[in-house]
């Protein structure tokens, strides 16, 4: 255990991946003590956390030793136990977001479930015990059908598009819980972030358009572009009346489908979120900033944009693992770009980092945006 001794208010995260780790440079600002609960001390957060504790976050014991002496708790990760959650708080530990709310971004059949009951738009759903199930599912509603992980599904894992009752015979094979929902023909998906404080002070940042590719988000461009300013509220109003009704402490990102009938709900996130990294630069208040001024219950920052366009594009790991040798050409041909490496093994297919881009013309930061992380990733130019 370390003898660190904190100063200021102490937030313990929950993991010690890349949301804990870019969230030290704003509490660093702000004169909060972060402290992490990593799995190893080689994970991300762990090598810039001074407060790092080593431990299990699905042994309630090791939580419980980690929370002492937090002011409040919160999470990286989706994944520690509902009933962990919950008897932390019976414990006397403040826990945001607590486990009333967490377990909708935990379990999609809750989520639908309650996000139909409030109102929300949905795709129609059903849990389906079995792959018949999901076939009757199929034929009402129409093929292809989507099958889903009730739980621990993300970045395009858990998720099956069948178009054959073949393809649903696979899904169940894994053994794991699923649920099904009609298929979305979308023309793009778009998020949302908001944030919400336990007195119920919320704000919300403006609708991005999210770039998909296998599954994993690749771009991230905000304000989503040609969306016109009702949709926009529209999206703003759902993100907010969700975070209301769930009883969300913290950001709350919703992502979003556009289709020709109107916006759907897609997913939930209550943590910083990967469609928010580009407020880093791009915003008053970053979402990092946002999310621990909330969970202490401190007045919530600014989400104006401080460019007019800023567009962020993941970095994944490829064939070469020494990115830092071509930090010179990305520097030298564009000063404005900003760079952010999460202290990861380079793995093929992983989130390594990600570039953002900010300027007035967005075919322009779009452009930039894209050369950066190309050349970053393979050595190519665009």
């Amino acid at each position: 255990m370390s003898s660190y001794s904190p100063i200021g208010p102490v937030v313990g995260i929950v993991g010690a991946g890349q949301l804990a780790r870019m969230s030290q440079p704003p509490a660093i600002a702000l004169g909060i003590e972060l402290r992490v609960l990593a799995n190893n001390p080689e994970e991300s957060a762990a090598r810039v956390i001074v407060d790092t504790r080593v431990g299990d976050y699905r042994d309630l014991g090791d939580l419980r030793e980690f929370a002492k002496g937090c002011d409040v708790i919160t999470f990286d990760h989706e994944h520690v136990p509902t009933e962990h959650i919950r008897a932390l708080s019976e414990n006397g530990y403040v826990v945001h977001p607590g486990a009333d709310a967490l377990v909708h971004a935990q379990d999609k059949a809750v989520m639908r479930e309650r996000l139909t009951q409030i109102g929300a738009p949905c795709p129609a759903w059903s849990r389906v015990p079995a792959a018949a199930d999901a076939e009757r599912f199929a034929a009402e509603h129409g093929w292809p059908v989507v099958l889903k992980a009730v739980r621990g599904g993300y970045d395009g894992r858990g998720v099956w598009v069948c178009r054959t009752p073949e393809e649903v015979a696979e899904a169940f094979a894994t053994g794991i819980e699923l649920m099904a929902e009609a298929f979305v023909p979308f023309e793009r998906e778009l998020a949302v972030l908001v944030a919400r404080s336990p007195h119920g002070q919320g704000v919300s940042y403006p609708v991005v358009e999210t770039v998909q590719q296998d599954g994993i988000c690749v771009e991230v461009i905000a304000p989503a572009p040609g969306l016109d300013q009702e949709q926009s509220a529209q999206a703003q109003r759902i993100a907010l009346t969700i975070a209301n009704q769930l009883g969300v402490t913290g950001l709350l990102a919703v992502e979003l489908f556009q289709s020709e009938t109107g916006l759907v709900v897609n997913e939930l996130a209550m943590r910083p979120h990967n469609s928010g990294h580009w407020t880093i630069e791009g915003a008053t208040t970053s979402q990092f900033e946002q999310h621990l001024r909330a969970v202490l219950d401190l007045p919530l920052g600014s989400p104006r944009m401080t460019a007019q366009h800023v567009v962020m594009a993941n970095l994944l790991g490829g064939d070469d693992p020494d990115l830092f040798k071509r930090y010179e050409h990305v520097m030298a041909h564009d000063p404005g770009i900003k760079l952010h490496f999460y202290g990861k093994e380079v793995r093929p297919g992983r989130k390594i980092g990600h570039v953002t881009a900010l300027g007035s013309n967005l075919d322009e930061v779009r452009a930039r945006a894209r050369h950066a992380a190309v050349y970053l990733m393979t050595g190519e130019y665009t």
